[in-house]
């Protein structure tokens, strides 16, 4: 065997090896992008959480074409959204008055009223919008609707069954008794409904000032050795009678 032999067989043993090495390094190389799996959450508040968010709040006028203005219940929604928008409102009252309709003309005297109603109630004129519009179903009715943003908690939708809720063979947790995705659901959605103010999920609320007419005659009761318990005369009228003991 000659020295040039040796030397190649010498030099494709080391190419070899230091091919090897370079697929061992390559397999353990950790830099690229690591595939999760998402799991489900278990609670039902990770699940289907309330989220605080803003939202519109709106009522409806209906408007006959041979009378303009409002009846005594459509007065009562419009003063009643009037104060709502002074509490929760983030905006603008928006008015949407129907035009060439057949109640166009009664419908532009109610927004007058509405108008008058609004600002009677606390709703300044430059936080009353009109929004002309004409409907797209010329059979239906048209309506004055008003509206305004609040912010509001919400939280679904509900309703959802992305996985079987049985045994199958798709899903091969389904013996690890975990709870179905949609429940609690209807729950969250109910308890976001019911909140008067969003703020309260993320804070407490500040501390309101004491009755002091209730607190001082309470003191002055106490300080006499009194009893400082208050006294309601109709009381026993509430009791049932013992007639027949």
């Amino acid at each position: 065997m000659t020295k040039t032999t040796a030397d190649r067989r010498r030099n494709l043993r080391v190419a070899l090896a230091l091919t090897g090495l370079s697929v061992m390094l390559g397999a353990c190389n950790t830099t690229g992008d690591v595939v999760t799996t998402q799991t489900v959450p278990t609670d039902y508040r990770q699940r289907h959480p309330i989220a605080v968010q803003e939202a519109k709040r709106s009522i409806v006028i209906f408007v006959g074409k041979a009378r303009g203005g409002l009846s005594a219940a459509q007065h009562s929604d419009v003063a009643g959204i009037a104060q709502d928008w002074t509490r929760e409102g983030t905006g603008s009252v928006i008015v949407d008055v129907p035009t060439d309709t057949a109640n166009s003309r009664a419908a532009a005297a109610t927004y007058h009223e509405i108008r008058a109603v609004l600002g009677a109630s606390g709703v300044p004129s430059r936080a009353i919008v009109q929004h002309p519009y004409r409907p797209e179903d010329p059979g239906l009715l048209p309506t004055i609707r008003l509206s305004y943003s609040r912010i509001a908690a919400v939280a679904g939708p509900c309703g959802l069954w992305p996985e079987d809720v049985g045994p199958s063979i798709l899903d091969p947790g389904y013996n690890e008794n975990r709870p179905y995705f949609n429940l609690g659901c209807a729950t969250q959605r109910n308890l976001a409904a019911m909140i008067d103010n969003p703020a309260d999920l993320e804070q407490p609320r500040a501390e309101t000032p004491a009755y002091t007419a209730r607190r001082d005659i309470a003191f002055e009761r106490y300080r006499k050795g009194a009893a400082t318990a208050t006294t309601y005369p109709e009381a026993e009228k509430a009791k049932l009678s013992d007639t027949g003991k």
